[in-house]
């Protein structure tokens, strides 16, 4: 019989508010170790905690465009446990009345269309970070970075609904993406903005679920995938073996392909949950959440929709556009400023693609001055540069922010349109090939496209294709 792998997630997202949950201190990422901290953040004795507004708002903001049921009455706990990277020994989370329930995305696999219950998102705080040193003899030396504690967290618990990597990477996509355009997380996985903890166990069909194990703070994608399939296929081996997988957390190690045994899973009694005795309980009204719906932005899906019903936009281009809101953003810009949306899409699943890919750009990163592309594409559209040239330009605005008017004037990039200038070419050309403008008007029309090209060589590559056509059309006629 087959196996069945069934996976649920436990998604943490750094949020993209100014300062920490519970303090002024600021969210930078990096900075000097222990310099983002302060009495409260570090878990002084005596300190209060004073919670940031913005974080419920985030919150809410999620939680309404994922269809959740938004808890108006909800409030703060404290999870106890000693890790050195929790200077307080505990953690103020949310664990009886998380602010979002029962929540659900739709997402597409292999050509059909799924739901994903997502069990709760709940407000934490993050813990810190410990840095170990490479350098030392074995048994090592550990740091503590306090900059991230109480950097501000959601963590969107989902049910336990999937059955495959590719699930699991389709609904974690989405999720990003939802993140990005609502504005309240960066999502830079790399920077541990975003990571997933998977639950993972495997069954034979229509048996009760089996004994789970969990892998922690996974910050990509491929990893994500890659420790799915490790890790179902260890635990079949195990079973397959008539031995018993252990509920326990284990560590993936991307470099090794193999997750490893760190501790026993704990459940929640054994972190003491108990109410945060430092913060009130929560009350959310219908104004506060009417105001928040009222200004949630247009998400992804909805802009794609958009793309292709106002623009005419193939579903494809509307897709690649919507990959990032920083990508949609450019889009956006140009089309409005160029008001040509079919071409703008084109230049931007074109040519800025292929330079993001050439040069390694990530999506985030791109910071391409839209009123510059948007005169490029006047240039080209209105007759004044070739595509050859209009390429050239583009990756000089793309690499290196180049003024379009000032690099095409430099390269004389320029398509000469004048009719005497390209008469005094074409005459020039049909001097020299003789034979080649003879075999034309004995009719070999093919020897047609050599003239071109010699002409256009002769023009330095820019004079107008169309006028040239014509003019040596009109030449060669002449003399028939």
């Amino acid at each position: 019989m087959k196996w069945e792998t069934v996976i649920g997630l436990e998604v943490h997202a750094e949020l993209a508010t100014q300062s920490k949950i519970f303090c002024g201190c600021t969210t930078a990422f990096g900075g000097e170790p222990n310099t983002h901290v302060c009495p409260v953040c570090s878990g002084m004795p005596g300190t209060l905690p004073d919670l940031n507004r913005a974080v419920v708002e985030y919150a809410i903001r999620l939680g309404l465009a994922l269809d959740f049921t938004i808890t108006k009455h909800c409030k703060f706990d404290r999870k106890n446990y000693f890790y050195p990277d929790l200077p307080k020994a505990y953690q103020v989370s949310q664990l009886y009345a998380p602010i979002c329930r029962d929540g659900r995305m739709e997402i597409h696999t292999d050509g059909k269309k799924k739901t994903i219950g997502i069990r709760q998102i709940h407000m934490e705080e993050d813990a810190g970070k410990l840095v170990h040193d490479p350098h030392a003899p074995k048994g090592g030396r550990t740091f503590m970075d306090f900059n991230r504690c109480g950097v501000p967290l959601l963590e969107i618990v989902s049910q336990p609904d999937f059955r495959s990597s590719a699930e699991v990477i389709a609904y974690l996509e989405k999720l990003r993406e939802t993140l990005l355009y609502l504005g309240i997380s960066d999502c830079k996985m790399q920077e541990g903005s975003m990571r997933a903890d998977v639950n993972l166990s495997v069954r034979r069909p229509g048996d009760e679920l089996g004994v789970r194990t969990e892998m922690k703070n996974l910050n990509s994608f491929k990893a994500i995938g890659r420790a799915i399939e490790y890790e179902a296929s260890r635990q079949i081996a195990v079973l397959e073996s008539r031995g018993k997988v252990m509920q326990e957390t284990r560590r993936w190690d991307d470099d090794a392909g193999k997750s490893f045994g760190m501790r026993s899973k704990e459940n929640a009694q054994d972190y003491r949950y108990f109410p945060e005795p430092d913060l009130l309980p929560l009350e959310i009204d219908d104004a506060w959440l009417d105001r928040i719906k009222a200004n949630l932005p247009e998400l992804a899906h909805e802009k794609r929709e958009r793309y292709v019903r106002v623009y005419g936009l193939s579903e494809s281009e509307a897709s690649v556009i919507t990959v990032h809101k920083n990508i949609s953003d450019l889009f956006e810009n140009v089309a409005h400023n160029s008001g040509e949306p079919l071409e703008s899409a084109h230049l931007i699943t074109g040519e800025i693609m292929r330079l993001m890919n050439d040069t390694g750009t990530l999506p985030e990163e791109v910071r391409t001055d839209a009123n510059k592309l948007s005169f490029v594409i006047s240039l080209v559209l209105g007759g004044a540069i070739n595509r050859n040239a209009y390429k050239e330009v583009v990756e000089a605005v793309f690499t290196k922010n180049a003024d379009p008017e000032s690099y095409i004037a430099e390269k004389g990039l320029m398509m000469v349109s004048d009719n005497t200038i390209i008469t005094e070419a074409v005459t020039a050309v049909l001097a020299a090939h003789a034979d080649e403008a003879a075999d034309y008007r004995s009719g070999k029309e093919k020897v047609f496209g050599f003239l071109m090209g010699q002409v256009m060589k002769k023009l330095g590559g820019t004079g107008n294709p169309e006028v040239t056509k014509k003019t040596l059309q009109e030449l060669l006629a002449q003399s028939r």
